[in-house]
């Protein structure tokens, strides 16, 4: 599985993703810090990706318009990039079992989840 994180996610963080979720990336990484929802959302539809972001809008939209893409919804506020990166990687069973096994359209992680 391959995220693609949302602008608002650190793109530092992305070469510490790769062990557990290979060929992931970040928007600005990818020429698209410019980029519409809709742009974003088709770039990882067509490209195998799982969006990750912190905004309700990409898990609203997996409502409206099923999968794919499916959404990784982190919501938290706003954290240092360690934090995000711990909560992807202590969380990656997790968001494997729902969007793999289950086949989810999104997962949502908060502080609370486990």
């Amino acid at each position: 599985m391959k995220l693609l994180l949302d602008e608002n996610l650190s793109r530092r963080i992305v070469p510490f993703l790769q062990t557990v979720y290979p060929d992931s990336s970040q928007v600005a990484l990818l020429g698209l810090e410019s980029a519409s929802d809709s742009e974003i959302w088709q770039y990882a539809k067509d490209n195998r990706f799982v969006i990750v972001s912190r905004d309700s809008d990409f898990q609203e939209r997996s409502l409206v318009a099923g999968h794919p893409p499916q959404v990784v919804w982190l919501k938290i506020p706003n954290r240092s990039k360690t934090v995000v990166l711990n909560i992807l990687l202590d969380h990656h069973i997790e968001i494997e079992q729902a969007l793999i096994e289950q086949n989810r359209a999104c997962v949502e992680i908060s502080p609370t989840t486990r």
